[in-house]
């Protein structure tokens, strides 16, 4: 990286983590350049919740380093996290308040005075597109109304790099798409870095940097138009690419 280079939104380097004997991560690495749409792509159980948890210091990662916009975790952890919001793929809105007192009650949490989270919050439930819902309580949202509340909720304290964990798992395909397109919206008009753990590759463009995660290793890197080839098809790749998987020692890189 060149001094003129900005850090990456967020670095891992080899970052091992393990339940027992079982290795959920092994020698994870990965680079998420700011203002990009970075798509971590893996089935169920490839390691990508762990992943996330290890970076959101839910677990202490035991092997590797991770840094933030060029903030070491382990030695600036509060400097780290500050830039960071997270939308988990477990749904955790209280059910029974309003849109407003979800949000009022996340914006307190990071200190934000009352009349400057108003604001904040009017601006962000209309840039999430339910301005109108403010005052409607959680249960009475739809599956996919609930997760563009917790996009909104993630960005309160105004972060620069959001993770989002199966963001869409469980919505009909109108309400995934919604979802795709505003958090893709918030990179291209807001700056937004973005990591987008999925196992659905519809919601993978050509342009996308792709981060293949199989079996808690990386197995390919690249843009998903170059790891398509030569089949066209993502999908048909990502299978050829995670059978392969078992008998190579390193990741798979395409320009």
């Amino acid at each position: 990286m060149s001094a003129a280079e900005p850090p990456p939104a967020l670095a891992v380097e080899g970052v091992s983590h393990r339940f027992g004997a079982r290795a959920a991560l092994d020698d994870v690495s990965l680079s998420l350049p700011q203002g990009r749409f970075v798509a971590l792509l893996g089935p169920n159980g490839a390691g990508k919740t762990t992943l996330f948890s290890v970076v959101t210091r839910l677990y202490a990662n035991q092997h590797g380093r991770v840094a933030l916009f060029g903030h070491d975790l382990r030695r600036e952890p509060s400097r780290a996290l500050a830039r960071l919001g997270v939308v988990f793929q477990a749904r955790t809105l209280d059910t029974d308040l309003t849109v407003r007192q979800n949000l009022l009650y996340h914006a307190a949490l990071h200190g934000i005075a009352r009349r400057a989270a108003e604001a904040r919050i009017a601006a962000l439930l209309a840039r999430v597109g339910l301005a109108e819902r403010r005052d409607d309580r959680i249960r009475t949202l739809s599956g996919g109304q609930s997760r563009r509340i917790e996009i909104a909720r993630a960005l309160i304290h105004s972060p620069d790099l959001l993770l989002l964990d199966e963001p869409t798992v469980g919505l009909d395909l109108d309400a995934r798409a919604g979802i795709v397109a505003v958090v893709r919206a918030l990179v291209r008009e807001e700056g937004l870095s973005v990591l987008w753990a999925t196992h659905i590759f519809d919601e993978v463009e050509t342009t996308d940097r792709v981060v293949v995660l199989h079996r808690g290793k990386v197995v390919a890197r690249g843009l998903a138009g170059a790891l398509s080839e030569p089949s066209g098809s993502l999908e048909t790749s990502f299978r050829r690419i995670t059978a392969e998987a078992g008998g190579e020692g390193g990741a798979r890189r395409v320009a």
